[in-house]
């Protein structure tokens, strides 16, 4: 075991992934304030759908967001030059970490990898070359790093992979519907628009996404396939970046890659001017922190693997009702759709009135709202703090129904049930969802 983790080995593939890895999360960061992500997430609404329990987060909300995230990209440009990298990287993982428990109307599987990655490269030693920390300071440049470095992000993203193909193994999936109804939206797509509706396309996309995410880390594992596999994840990952457009997730995806060809490969391809010596020694350097450090990660990644498992303890189809959906690596894997009344009851006078939750609401807020239970009672336990002010005290029923990839529209909640009187229970089943139907995710014929 020590000679596996401790063995000393060369840390070109680490140095370059924290100069591509600093330059796409600077690119997150501006970019979220050159698309408008942050105005329409983050400025425009009144307040956003944190994660349950980080209310303290909505102290951000509003313009201030824009200096949030410059401050990030900023932090994110010295991430990428190696200077002050510790502290730069902690920062970047802080302020990214609290952009994401801030809201999860815009929830989005990178946001999280994102956070785990910047959360992990803070503590690795990934400035110990090819960076200004180096040169400013020749005695602390190094050309090697324990073994247990680089494993720590193959594991990592081989779960990320492994689960997002085994979330797949679904019927919508499987008999090309879901990936159908997902490439419906794409239809107005210059030249390749059309191709997309075809029915062969979309058991291409079902099964290569399976197949794909299942056997690619084993691919670049293995010597002799490795280039092989490259060559498919940059296929991969290059068409899901132009068809579904889902930001610097595909272009991390292919910086991965790193990690598994040879340094003497790295070096020759991307700093062969630089007459950079590579490590070829074979120390085993045990530090004195060795149980610390073992024990940290082992219940880390018993965290990873056991999270996306967890709505196997959680009664219903996870597919219905989005508990333990988040956190699993459950990837572009489904849409839809919901209609929803709220009523809101005088519970002193018996007055009943239809809630308009549009007016308070993004279109994006009221679109998550119809289909997601969380958001649904923290709505819920935000009228009811309203009406408080006014001296009222009501109760709050939310009539939503749901459709899963286009099928028909079921009632997806108890209407008869105060949700305001309800307490969140975040690893148990929700009482006043209405159980999944049989065959809800097919097509009315």
């Amino acid at each position: 075991m020590n000679k596996f983790l401790f063995k000393q080995i060369d840390n070109t593939g680490l140095v370059l992934f924290r100069i591509i890895f600093g330059l796409l999360i600077t690119i997150e960061a501006f970019g979220a304030i050159a698309t408008g992500w942050v105005r329409r997430v983050m400025v425009e609404p009144d307040f956003t759908f944190n994660f349950i329990g980080f209310n303290f987060l909505q102290v951000f909300i509003g313009e201030g967001m824009y200096a949030y995230f410059v401050v990030m990209g900023i932090f994110g440009i010295m991430v990428m030059l190696g200077y002050k990298y510790r502290f730069a990287m902690l920062f970047y993982a802080i302020m990214w970490s609290g952009a994401y428990f801030m809201q999860k109307t815009s929830y989005n599987n990178h946001y999280y990898l994102m956070v785990l990655l910047c959360w992990m490269m803070a503590f690795l030693p990934a400035n110990k070359d090819l960076s200004l920390d180096a040169k400013l300071n020749p005695n602390f440049r190094s050309n090697k790093m324990s073994q247990w470095v680089r494993w720590v992000v193959v594991l990592q993203i081989f779960i990320v992979f492994t689960y997002g193909s085994v979330a797949k193994w679904y019927p919508d999936w499987l008999n090309g519907t879901a990936p159908g109804v997902i490439l419906r939206s794409k239809q107005h797509y210059y030249i390749i628009g059309e191709l997309l509706q075809q029915k062969w396309i979309h058991y291409v996309v079902a099964y290569f996404g399976i197949i794909f995410d299942l056997i690619i880390i084993p691919m670049l594992l293995w010597k002799k396939t490795r280039l092989l596999g490259f060559y498919l994840s940059l296929f991969f990952h290059l068409f899901n970046s132009v068809v579904f457009q889902v930001g610097i997730f595909p272009y991390m995806s292919i910086a991965f890659a790193l990690f598994f060809f040879s340094s003497g490969a790295l070096n020759k391809l991307f700093l062969k001017n630089r007459n950079r010596e590579l490590y070829t020694g074979n120390e085993i350097i045990i530090p004195k922190y060795k149980n610390i450090l073992i024990g940290i990660f082992s219940i880390y990644f018993i965290i990873q693997i056991a999270l996306p498992l967890r709505h196997w303890a959680i009664k219903d189809d996870v597919l219905w009702t989005e508990e333990g959906h988040r956190l699993s690596w459950r990837m572009m894997l489904r849409s839809k759709s919901g209609t929803l009344t709220i009523r809101v009851e005088d519970k002193a006078t018996g007055e009943k009135k239809v809630y308009n939750y549009r007016k308070t609401l993004s279109k994006k807020q009221s679109r998550s709202l119809k289909t997601k239970p969380d958001l649904m009672w923290q709505f819920a336990q935000r009228i009811k703090k309203e009406e408080k002010k006014k001296g009222k005290d009501v109760a709050v029923y939310f009539s939503s129904k749901v459709s899963v990839n286009s099928g028909p529209y079921f009632q997806f909640t108890n209407p008869n049930v105060d949700i305001a009187a309800q307490k969140w229970e975040p690893f148990k089943h929700t009482d006043w969802l209405m159980p999944s139907p049989v065959d809800y995710h097919k097509k009315t014929k």
